[in-house]
């Protein structure tokens, strides 16, 4: 076989066959993504609304005894997924849980004066686990938008 036909063929080093582009990048996880001041301005926000529902609820749960409890483990709920949806991340569940968690163990710490909020009672300890729970459920359920692409095949 001659150079002229292995250059031809594309067996020789001489071909000039195209190389393939390489593929984006995916978009990776919360993590990955660069920060911006929208983003980060809106787990402030959530951050402290999460704080200002933990005090509520706190106010509220020893108020009503048991309407109180629900409704303030309803209103931390509402908080947490909330976030969650607004953001279209899990870390927006994660910002007002750790704002109503911060906010909750500061009102457990009791004063140099031996006054507290939170009461020795079923309803105190019901309202900091079930939050807790709750804050736990929210961040793990509270994924992005699911793709809407054809279930066959993805697209080239």
């Amino acid at each position: 076989m001659s150079t002229r036909s292995r250059a031809s063929s594309g067996a020789g080093s001489g071909s000039s066959r195209p190389t393939p582009s390489p593929a984006p990048a995916p978009a990776g996880s919360f993590l990955a993504q660069p920060l911006r001041l929208g983003r980060v301005a809106a787990y402030a926000g959530l951050l402290v609304f999460g704080a200002v529902v933990g005090v509520a609820g706190a106010l509220v749960q020893g108020g009503f005894f048991p309407a109180g409890l629900l409704l303030s483990l309803v209103g931390a709920a509402g908080a947490f997924y909330g976030g969650a949806r607004a953001v279209g991340t899990k870390a927006g569940a994660v910002a007002p849980a750790a704002g109503w968690l911060v906010a909750v163990m500061l009102l457990t710490a009791t004063r140099p004066e031996g006054d507290f909020l939170f009461g020795a009672g079923l309803g105190s300890y019901a309202y900091l686990l079930g939050g807790m729970v709750v804050a736990v459920m929210c961040a793990t359920l509270g994924g992005g938008p699911q793709p809407t692409g054809s279930t066959a095949r993805l697209a080239k």
